[in-house]
């Protein structure tokens, strides 16, 4: 049943969640849906040439998506931060999703 329900809300979900994120958890309430959701750990693309080490997750944030069925949708979106050896800077991936978070 679970694996069911995770193929729908890849129906349902921006492909960007679906694309670097895994649900780790939801809870259905009368009217609300509540989705946990990590970000996979694989390093990003744009950084493979550098020698990263995972430094473990930003603050989870959550943001409200569009209803389903009369429920309201509630993200809750963690992500990993990776420290960069060679410039001492931490990065994350993509940039190209911060902004979607973040509004």
């Amino acid at each position: 049943m679970q694996d069911s329900f995770v193929e729908l809300l890849k129906l349902l979900l921006p492909e960007i969640i679906v694309e670097y994120f895994e649900l780790t958890s939801y809870k259905k309430g009368e009217d609300i849906l509540h989705l946990y959701l990590k970000e996979i750990n694989s390093i990003p693309k744009e950084y493979r040439q550098y020698k990263l080490s995972s430094k473990g997750f930003f603050d989870e944030i959550t943001v409200q998506d569009f209803p389903i069925r009369g429920h309201q949708v509630y993200l809750y979106i963690t992500r990993r931060r990776w420290l960069n050896e060679d410039s001492g800077q931490v990065v994350f991936s993509p940039d190209n999703y911060r902004e979607e978070f973040s509004s």
